[in-house]
């Protein structure tokens, strides 16, 4: 087993580990809605098959003389829409979710804008690649914005404990989706300042911080919060 399987494998543990955690937690939600649990769980489940490709080395094609792994677009494209989704109902948890649709669809187009732009631009060569790359990092400050813009200020209107929940996750998301246009840049697929070896062990890194750790974290800060049960309906018996 070389170096890249092998790392390959980590992760897949780790994915598999985060999911049977999120489903053991679903068992017992502690207020937290079930969909919750069913976005964490999906998250690294549907990451955990992607790189299993590329355990099985697939998931990557050679364009230019440059390796392109498309697995962890197609990973990208499915996962960080879905974390934002999960950030989205953090910031909703006490709001009426159906007034901040809009917010919820503007942060995913624009993240499928950013992971698609990503993806054209390792598959290119010379200026397009470029090109491509500044859009897709033009769609990660938008993402941005939204998050610490309109979406904070609903989460905040909501009390202290939903506006400090928001706060620290989404700050911890932020800081791990910096990394991934540093690495890119970075990287063979960009300026080649670090190789391929230490491209693959941070965008192995990077994922397990980002999807699992940023669940765990999420999850765990919302199941000690105070929730409100849904009044019941009462049937008044006939007279």
């Amino acid at each position: 087993m070389d170096f890249d399987t092998a790392l390959y494998v980590v992760y897949i543990a780790c994915m598999a580990g985060g999911a049977l955690l999120f489903a053991s937690w679903a068992r017992n939600p502690k207020g937290v809605p079930v969909w919750e649990y069913i976005v964490a769980t999906a998250i690294p489940v549907w990451s955990g098959l992607a790189y299993l490709a590329m355990a099985f080395d697939y998931g990557t094609v050679e364009i230019a003389g440059q390796t392109t792994y498309w697995a962890r677009y197609a990973d990208w494209v499915v996962t960080t829409p879905l974390l934002l989704v999960a950030l989205w109902m953090t910031a909703t948890t006490r709001a009426d979710k159906s007034k901040h649709v809009p917010t919820l669809v503007t942060i995913v187009v624009a993240d499928i804008v950013m992971i698609l732009s990503g993806l054209i631009a390792d598959l290119s060569v010379g200026t397009p690649r470029l090109v491509y790359y500044g859009i897709g990092v033009a769609a990660l400050v938008v993402i941005f914005v939204v998050v610490w813009g309109p979406l904070r200020r609903v989460a905040q209107a909501q009390g202290d404990e939903v506006g400090k929940t928001y706060t620290t996750v989404a700050g911890y998301l932020a800081l791990f989706w910096i990394g991934y246009p540093l690495t890119w840049a970075l990287g063979p697929s960009g300026l080649g300042v670090v190789g391929q070896g230490v491209d693959t062990a941070l965008f192995v890194l990077l994922p397990i911080f980002s999807k699992v750790g940023f669940s765990i974290l999420d999850l765990s800060l919302l199941r000690k919060m105070d929730h409100v049960e849904e009044p019941q309906l009462q049937v008044q018996p006939a007279l």
